[in-house]
């Protein structure tokens, strides 16, 4: 349990050690000092009551000590910052909270695809592995092998999705050689810099730690890569779960962001690589996004945002297809990372004056402005656990 906050009675975590999304919300609420329990969904209680009341078989969710029912990390993230403000875990200043949203989209959207190609595409080399941390999750109880074969029932369902996301043996190739030049760049910054903006995390670093802890992290074929490429990123999955802001190896930084709203050189070369290889995907989502609004018949406030009108985890409009690195990338499209990038395209429409000029001076200066001028036809927002038209 994490301690701190004085909160007599913890929070639950619903989740597991290898759910991507997890992995986010845990490490939040360590650096928050929130206190909290984990209990996998294998508990009775997680069928009984949490499943019919998000409707959906889906981890994180967060239950409050007043037993209020919380899912998806977005919302998690912005109940915990509200009930507990201290200590304060995004930047104030305009600039940087600009680029913590951006972040923050990149890594819990665009980075999906990569996690699970690394997960399942490398079954083959850490099947039991999976297959006991698959089977933990779902049941309980000391019979290994019962264990072992729960798990492996629930493996073939999310090896299915590569295609969907994108990952096929044309793909491949360009998809790595994007994940190496990336962890090149971070790796770079985490020997300058504890977190992405200085000596405390943001909301960028939970976002980040979606894909890098339970897939890229902790499954063997990929956390061995990242030790070996990056491991200075390593370390820093290993700082981000634990408590409070302070390391070791950076004793004399500062426990708060980077000076006068700046951004790090090095951060920057992070943008370079971000920008090159999501632009394409964002434009594309955000051409099938518009013509699926502006298609017939007209969609109310409070539509779901799906193309067959079905409550989805990660729903979508259809297929998309556009050039990427090379190859023609074709997948499903993801509206969640529209919502998330429209939230960080919101703050920076919102900059005046001196904070403006420099944040397109760094889009210029990082290859970001051509994706910074997408525009959505309809804002979108949760409710009621779902994705909606606004």
């Amino acid at each position: 349990m994490a301690g701190g906050n004085g909160q007599a009675k913890p929070y639950t975590l619903w989740g597991v050690q290898h759910s991507l999304y997890a992995g986010k919300a845990r490490a939040y609420l360590i650096k928050k000092g929130v206190p909290y329990r984990e209990v996998y969904p294998s508990h009775p209680d997680f069928q009984a009551r949490i499943v019919s009341a998000v409707k959906s078989l889906v981890i994180p969710v967060l239950e409050t000590p007043e037993g209020a029912i919380i899912q998806d990390t977005t919302d998690i993230i912005e109940h915990l910052q509200t009930r507990f403000p201290e200590p304060r875990m995004e930047p104030e200043t305009p600039v940087q909270h600009a680029v913590s949203l951006l972040l923050d989209a990149f890594a819990s959207e665009y980075m999906l695809p990569l996690a699970m190609h690394y997960r399942w595409s490398y079954r083959a080399e850490q099947e039991h592995f999976l297959r006991a941390e698959f089977g933990r999750a779902v049941h309980r109880g000391p019979d290994r092998a019962a264990r072992l074969a729960t798990g492996e029932q629930f493996m073939a369902y999310f090896a299915g999705f590569l295609p969907a996301l994108g990952v096929t043996d044309e793909t491949i190739p360009a998809l790595e050689a994007s994940y190496l030049e990336l962890i090149e760049a971070l790796d770079i910054h985490f020997q300058a810099h504890p977190y992405l903006l200085g000596g405390r995390p943001a909301l960028a670093d939970f976002g980040f730690m979606a894909p890098f802890f339970a897939h890229l992290g902790r499954d063997p074929v990929p956390a061995s890569l990242t030790k070996k490429r990056a491991p200075n990123l390593y370390r820093w999955t290993e700082r981000m779960n634990t408590a409070g802001f302070a390391d070791g190896e950076f004793t004399d930084y500062p426990e708060s962001y980077v000076a006068d709203d700046a951004i790090p050189e090095t951060l920057e070369a992070v943008l370079k690589r971000i920008f090159a290889d999501w632009t394409p995907g964002l434009i594309a989502e955000a051409v099938c996004f518009n013509a699926w609004v502006q298609g017939e018949p007209a969609k109310p406030a409070g539509h779901l945002v799906s193309a067959d009108g079905s409550r989805k985890v990660h729903p979508t409009l259809g297929g998309i297809a556009y050039p990427w690195r090379g190859v023609m990338m074709q997948r499903w499209s993801a509206p969640h990372v529209l919502w998330l990038f429209s939230r960080a395209a919101e703050a920076a429409r919102g900059l005046e004056g001196d904070a403006r000029d420099r944040f397109a001076a760094l889009l210029a200066r990082t290859g970001g402005t051509e994706a910074m001028q997408i525009r959505l036809a309809r804002p979108m927002k949760r409710n009621d656990y779902a994705l909606v038209l606004a």
